[in-house]
């Protein structure tokens, strides 16, 4: 995989691009080509045909970690550029204080695996679940696609909560679901625990996993926090969906490894 890219220059090369001159060869370098066309409204009807259906039925998702399992096994050992992607549920606790321990366990497994999906429409992996999480990663030959890629799945992720899920749970009665996501770019090394290259459990390390993971723990319910990493990468049509975060102060103590200064974090502002 590629080398990390110089973020300031990326960017302002982005800046210099004459879009009316180079068409759809700048597109393509800018991730736009490559970005999954899906239908709003068809995606929304899937989500809720599958979780009427878990929440009726108790039906079990197909696997949607197999993907990365495969492409983790293939690379192990190997140092990877990457954007990594952390999403939490809010609300998972008001639902345990308040349903019956199977349907929680419907409700929180059918919100993981939604969230699943969306990575994969978006080019992405599903690394793992961990509780109420999903762990996801996106690689490509342009970090610059990989970042886009990213946020069309996490703005699809709010676009399935608030018009996908919550609308089925609404109808039972149920709590809304909320969530928040981090996202950042980085170097991941691929681990491998154990001898055995088809079983033994496989990984991702790297400061660009912890840092994610900082991230998303500091959003609100329906927010996306990205990475100055990340913000420099995406395509300047995204960018301008996106504003500075400003902390208070020891708010937010992450330094960036390249410049030793505050780290940056960006907030969708739409």
């Amino acid at each position: 995989m590629e080398d990390n890219e110089n973020s300031e220059s990326s960017s302002k090369n982005r800046e210099q691009v004459d879009s009316s001159n180079t068409g759809n060869v700048v597109d393509m370098m800018l991730g736009k080509s490559n970005e999954k066309v899906i239908d709003s409204e068809v995606m929304i009807q899937e989500t809720q045909k599958r979780v009427w259906s878990s929440l009726k039925k108790g039906i079990e998702y197909d696997a949607t970690v197999d993907r990365s399992d495969a492409y983790l096994r293939k690379h192990v050992h190997e140092k990877q550029s990457m954007v990594t992607m952390y999403v939490d549920l809010v609300g998972s606790t008001d639902i345990a204080l308040t349903l019956p321990e199977e349907k929680v366990a419907i409700i929180i497994s059918s919100f993981a695996q939604e969230m699943a999906f969306a990575i994969n429409h978006h080019g992405g992996f599903v690394l793992k679940f961990v509780g109420d999480a999903v762990i996801g990663y996106f690689v490509h030959q342009s970090s610059l696609i990989s970042a886009d890629n990213a946020i069309g799945a996490a703005k699809s992720m709010i676009k399935i909560i608030e018009e996908g899920i919550n609308p089925i749970l609404n109808q039972y009665d149920y709590p809304d679901l909320f969530v928040k996501i981090g996202i950042d770019f980085g170097t991941n090394m691929i681990v491998r625990y154990g001898s055995d290259a088809e079983k033994s459990h496989v990984d991702l390390l790297g400061p660009a996993m912890n840092i994610a993971a900082k991230i998303q723990g500091k959003a609100k319910p329906q927010e996306i926090l990205i990475g100055e990493d990340v913000y420099s990468r995406i395509h300047p049509s995204l960018q301008k969906e996106f504003s500075k975060k400003v902390w208070e102060d020891e708010e937010w103590k992450y330094h960036s490894r390249e410049t030793g200064e505050l780290y940056p974090v960006y907030y969708h502002s739409n």
